[in-house]
């Protein structure tokens, strides 16, 4: 073989290696494409919650007239004009095996002995779509079931 055949070969196979490995798990993982989209979707305007069931108990009143704002930082924002919260919240995945969709929890985490304290968990992802995230809760001590829901503006 001359050399300039063995140098098309050496090319050929570094160009298929470098294919290979580019191309990881977490491209094919379709909790990683929800997980952007949920993303995408929240930090899009201002969101209002729509439902908020604690264990049975409708508790959504408490959250009348607060906007939330998700931004990129990860920090959430609340207000509804006199009041302003922050909090934190972020997609991450889940460390347990009781999900039902997915395996992301929504992580929501307000440093306040208020009503916002409620929605402090690492929510399941019940549904989303560019105008609406509906979120569970099933909890590991008494069984109650929370649901949320946030709704854009």
């Amino acid at each position: 073989m001359d050399t300039r055949k063995i140098r098309i070969l050496i090319f050929a196979c570094l160009a298929g290696l470098f294919a290979v490995v580019s191309c990881t798990k977490e491209d094919d993982d379709p909790t990683n494409t929800i997980k952007q989209q949920v993303e995408v979707s929240v930090q899009n305007g201002n969101w209002r919650i729509t439902k908020f069931i604690d264990s049975g108990t409708d508790e959504t009143n408490h959250f009348t007239g607060y906007n939330f704002r998700f931004n990129s930082s990860g920090v959430l924002n609340a207000t509804n004009g006199t009041n302003n919260y922050n909090g934190t919240w972020s997609i991450t995945g889940s460390n347990s095996n009781d999900d039902s969709k997915d395996d992301l929890d929504f992580n929501i985490f307000f440093n306040l002995t208020n009503d916002f304290e409620e929605i402090n968990d690492d929510w399941d992802i019940v549904s989303h779509s560019s105008k609406k995230i509906e979120l569970i809760d099933v909890s590991g001590g008494n069984g109650g079931t929370d649901l949320l829901t946030f709704e854009k503006n």
